[in-house]
């Protein structure tokens, strides 16, 4: 009596356990580098070439983000600032502190520093700074507390999923324009439901949840 059944059929529950398993294998690889923190660089805080504090210029003396930023309302990205803003106060303050030779030289010599730079979303990503501050979103949302970090770090993960929470949802970011700056307000019980609803029909915010709105 001849078998029912092709003879490579007795191999394929064999396959099929390799199969699941290379599946198994590729799901978890894929979910550990693009789902945690060694794909979206959260912790991430390079050694600068000089050693500039946020905590001191942001948080202590209350600097607005803007005066070194200044870009930050009109463009597309958030300038580093050249070494000339530095030396507006450092021509007086502190203007032989070895920590600034780097600085001083950068001036006199007319050559940027070499920053490392720390957050940078993918080059098929398109992302507007301008369009999210005067909006009412705060440089906290996505970067975390810088004013209390002495050495900046990547502090949120900057990831789609991240972008889309706010976009689902852009009352639970949006805060008065006053406060866009400073990176201590909290909002008030309610203040999502009541004055965030309110500003994102007053404001038009449209956060489209498009895949054109970023990827174009």
């Amino acid at each position: 009596m001849s078998d029912i059944f092709p003879k490579w059929t007795n191999r394929l529950p064999v396959w099929l356990i390799i199969g699941a398993v290379l599946v198994t294998g590729v799901s978890v690889a894929g979910v550990t580098y693009y789902f945690t923190n060694k794909y979206t660089n959260v912790g991430y805080q390079p050694v600068q070439p000089v050693p500039f504090s946020h905590t001191i210029h942001s948080g202590q003396l209350g600097i607005d983000c803007r005066y070194c930023h200044n870009g930050v309302e009109k463009s597309w990205y958030s300038n580093v600032p050249a070494s000339s803003t530095c030396m507006n106060c450092h021509n007086q303050v502190l203007k032989d502190d070895p920590k600034l030779t780097l600085v001083r030289n950068s001036y006199s010599n007319n050559v940027p520093i070499a920053w490392t730079q720390i957050h940078k979303t993918p080059d098929y990503v398109y992302f507007n700074h301008s369009v999210h501050v005067n909006r009412g979103v705060s440089c906290v949302h996505c970067h975390g507390q810088v004013n209390k970090m002495d050495e900046v770090r990547h502090d949120k993960p900057l990831s789609m999923s991240f972008c889309l929470d706010c976009h689902r949802n852009p009352a639970e970011k949006i805060r008065p324009p006053e406060q866009v700056y400073n990176l201590d307000w909290k909002a008030p019980p309610g203040f999502a439901q009541r004055d965030g609803a309110k500003f994102v029909h007053d404001w038009k915010v449209n956060a489209s949840q498009n895949c054109s709105a970023c990827h174009r």
